[in-house]
């Protein structure tokens, strides 16, 4: 067996994405037949059918060289934007990658000093989940990113390895509890988490801890999801936690201030496990530029 071809990968990913043979070709600018080609060959390879053809869907081999191919591709286009960083020239671009809750007033500060560096410069600020950032810093997509999450203290988060990012801790905030605001918890001190894993619990995978992170750090089974919640508007969470749906982890500034009394709901802070609300730069290597500059007032912010 010959070494995969990673432009067949990338075909197959797509083929798998999209559920169909047109569609990828669509995507990737090539024909059907070449699409269907290249697919052969893969499968030829790998002496295995990769692909169900009707309805499009990957076969078991498939779902196992899928598991392999997303990770490799990544890599392959972090190695082709780190290389083109190192031998670039000074850039004037600044894209910004955040997570919803990584938002702050350090954030405001720094990128005010960069526009007056830089008045020229038009920053962009998209606003990701957790799991697509660090993959979007290492090919290159957006220059740095501000990623949060739940973790013990002055542990890292548990992000993917991706490439050779840089990763350094920016804040850190009590985590608590978000509660309606009638409820008996609400107001109450030094709760454990494991007693709340009876509870009725919101998933909100793109702005709070999920269900199996929960588990992971008590160490206990249950916070079993009443309600999903898709999407990054943190204002319409806490109004389902105000209506009773189900309770969800935050950084506890975030509940103490003005919107959640606005809303109704209540906190209350989580004493056991210790836990935080973590927020890390995660960059690589940066040219001189609006980005760079960013990235060191930002690290300057938690020194």
């Amino acid at each position: 067996m010959t070494a995969v071809d990673p432009q067949q990968l990338r075909t197959f990913v797509a083929v798998v994405r999209l559920a169909s043979f047109s569609d990828a070709a669509r995507e990737l600018g090539y024909t059907q037949s070449a699409v269907s080609q290249q697919i052969a060959a893969l499968e030829a390879d790998l002496g295995t059918a990769v692909l169900v053809r009707r309805p499009v869907g990957p076969t078991g081999a498939g779902r196992r060289l899928l598991e392999h191919a997303t990770p490799l591709l990544v890599r392959l286009e972090a190695a082709r934007a780190d290389v083109a960083r190192l031998a670039g020239a000074p850039s004037a671009r600044l894209v910004l990658g955040v997570t919803p809750l990584a938002v702050g007033a350090t954030l405001g500060r720094a990128l005010g000093e960069v526009r007056r560096e830089y008045p020229g410069m038009e920053p962009v600020v998209r606003v990701l989940a957790q799991d697509a950032l660090p993959a979007r810093v290492a090919t290159g997509e957006v220059d740095l990113a501000l990623i949060d999450g739940l973790a013990a203290p002055s542990d890292p988060l548990p992000l993917p390895d991706v490439g050779p990012l840089r990763t350094v801790a920016v804040a850190e905030q009590p985590v608590a509890v978000a509660l309606p605001v009638g409820h008996p918890l609400a107001g109450r001190g030094g709760l454990a988490l494991a007693d709340l894993s009876a509870a009725r619990w919101l998933d909100a995978p793109d702005l709070t801890p999920t269900a199996a992170r929960l588990r992971a750090a008590t160490g206990v089974d249950g916070f079993r999801p009443a309600t999903r919640y898709q999407g990054t508007d943190l204002h319409g969470l806490l109004a389902l936690v105000a209506a009773g749906h189900g309770l969800t982890l935050l950084p506890e500034p975030v509940l103490a201030g003005a919107l959640g009394a606005a809303l109704g709901v209540g906190y209350a802070p989580i004493a056991v496990p210790r836990l935080v609300h973590r927020t890390e730069l995660v960059h690589g290597s940066l040219p001189e530029g609006p980005a760079a500059l960013l990235a060191l007032l930002l690290e300057r912010s938690r020194a």
